[in-house]
């Protein structure tokens, strides 16, 4: 790995998806999700119907959603994998009517780069692949090639997993994603990187991810968090998917506290609130003289 360490102060003030630009402008972003499939954990089948998904869509960047994340195959545990015909039926409608009605970034949940190039095509911005380009390295040189921004996610489940303690195999994972984007030519303004709760980990690695976020800060990109009602919420809670708001806010408000810029959410409003109280306390914080 050859990644170099970047402090948060020499970031760039801006992240570029396609010809769209987000500021980093210390407000913290909400990524809308947006499932069109049957079996996701907690949203599944409520948005099948395109009017319906288009509607969703509309009313989360109306609660202030700065991009919408669009799905056509769930990844929660014990998934069905689908064919890349029918994620492609699922998803190009959605993406071809919200480009031309919204001005957030779109990004295509996906780790198939045939999904990728048609969510492309169809008005897609970003590529937010679940295993950080380790399994299909070629949506590297996809996005390079369209000028997509990228979220790389941390996922060991298809891979051996290196050694080390949780913090330093998520950093050292998440380098590696970031080399292969950068070897392909996608610039460091287009990446996000996103600790994957929930995906391969225990309980309590879940919750010590949670704790740590501000120490990946050392990869020198911005970072997401995707803890939306998962079940790192339940299992403290002991509630179902449905009732799981409160402990993903509590998430989302210790997350921006570290640094996090971008939530990946299902409750757009709720989550917006939560993390500009953090922010506004946090930044109230004396610096010292």
């Amino acid at each position: 790995m050859h990644t170099t360490s970047v402090t948060p102060d020499a970031m760039s003030h801006i992240v570029r998806f396609g010809g769209k630009i987000l500021s980093l402008d210390g407000r913290p972003k909400i990524v809308g999700i947006l499932n069109v499939t049957p079996d996701s954990f907690f949203d599944g089948g409520r948005h099948l119907a395109l009017e319906s998904a288009l509607y969703q869509a509309s009313q989360m960047v109306a609660e202030g959603a700065a991009a919408i994340d669009i799905g056509g195959q769930s990844t929660r545990p014990g998934h069905s994998e689908v064919s890349i015909e029918q994620e492609i039926a699922r998803v190009v409608p959605v993406i071809e009517a919200l480009s031309g009605r919204l001005s957030v970034p779109l990004s295509i949940d996906t780790y198939k780069p045939a999904v990728a190039r048609a969510a492309i095509k169809a008005g897609a911005d970003i590529i937010n692949d679940v295993h950080g380009f380790h399994r299909n390295p070629e949506l590297a040189e996809i996005a390079a090639g369209q000028g997509c921004g990228v979220i790389l996610m941390h996922n060991e489940v298809s891979f051996s997993a290196t050694r080390g303690s949780t913090m330093e195999r998520i950093t050292a994972f998440l380098g590696r994603s970031l080399d292969i984007a950068v070897s392909a030519g996608v610039p460091r303004e287009r990446i996000i990187l996103d600790p994957g709760i929930g995906f391969a980990k225990t309980h309590e690695q879940n919750l010590e991810i949670l704790a740590r976020l501000g120490e990946l800060k050392i990869l020198g990109c911005p970072l997401l968090l995707g803890a939306s009602r998962k079940s790192v919420v339940g299992n403290v809670l002991s509630v179902p998917p449905e009732e799981r708001l409160e402990g993903t806010l509590t998430t989302t408000a210790l997350a921006v506290w570290q640094g996090v810029e971008f939530i990946r959410a299902h409750d757009v409003c709720a989550n917006l609130r939560a993390a500009l109280m953090a922010k506004t306390i946090r930044d109230a914080i004396p610096t010292a003289q």
